[in-house]
């Protein structure tokens, strides 16, 4: 399993993903999730990847293949002229790579081998763009009423992003959020592991930013989860006592339970 999760700022877009990949609890590997194609200045585009492992990077060797291939230009992700158009266009890979595996291996449905992927970036003198794609090969676009996507394992994070998030909030903000919203689901599922990939893209910059790895034995990531950890306690035990009244201490009348109109 993994979990990735794509953050809309007012500031630009900020990316997170996990590598971890397992096929049962004794064959765990760490495969890259996270793949991002620029032309400085002109156009910047990000992706992120949850699921059936073949079928996303099948994906990728697509998108990787038409971006150096001169006769692939008109649909790769240098030439199509929206965010919006190049969705479209990925989402049909996935689409077609889920349905061809499936008929080459006798498959009905897409559970097997599908996968879902985040999408990210924006082209010069258009907006910053994040989008959601399914197996089926349709999309969802972020907007400041959802102005983040999580794919993957998402419950366990989900509840401080909904809680903490702020559109306004600086990159480093942002980037503290998410490694919160990582390493408690990294505490709450073995599926999802270190390391983690980072990359920011700044708003009207057109070029990936601050792409880093965070391994395992990070400095700022083991003090961030032990000072959340410690955070938790300390507010828990700060909270109001439950208060017990004194008739829920006495015994209860268990016949008078069992019989309500006796009395």
């Amino acid at each position: 399993m993994t979990y990735c999760v794509g953050m809309m700022l007012d500031c630009g877009l900020v990316l997170m993903s996990d590598t971890r990949t397992n096929s049962g609890v004794d064959n765990i590997s760490v495969f890259r999730k996270m793949f991002h194609w620029s032309i400085p200045g002109e156009r910047v585009v990000a992706l992120m990847t949850a699921g059936n492992l073949a079928t996303t990077q099948a994906v990728v060797s697509q998108l990787e293949e038409r971006s150096k291939a001169p006769e692939d230009r008109q649909n790769s992700l240098f030439e199509l002229p929206t965010m919006f158009r190049i969705a479209g266009e990925i989402g049909r890979i996935l689409r077609d790579t889920v349905r061809e595996t499936q008929a080459e291996n006798g498959q009905t449905g897409t559970g097997r081998f599908a996968a879902s992927m985040i999408l990210a970036g924006q082209i010069k003198g258009q907006e910053p763009r994040l989008f959601m794609l399914y197996p089926e090969g349709n999309f969802i676009e972020a907007s400041w009423d959802t102005p983040f996507f999580q794919i993957g394992e998402t419950k366990y994070g989900r509840p401080i992003l909904v809680r903490a998030y702020d559109r306004q909030m600086s990159f480093e903000e942002a980037i503290k959020l998410l490694m919160v919203s990582f390493d408690s689901t990294l505490q709450a599922n073995l599926s999802v592991g270190l390391p983690l990939d980072l990359l920011v893209i700044g708003r009207d910059e057109c070029v990936p930013r601050h792409p880093q790895r965070i391994d395992q034995g990070d400095p700022y990531f083991d003090a961030l989860s032990s000072a959340w950890s410690e955070a938790l306690r300390s507010a828990f035990h700060s909270l109001p006592r439950f208060p017990f009244s004194d008739s829920l201490d006495e015994k209860p009348d268990f016949q008078a339970l069992r019989n309500p109109n006796t009395h």
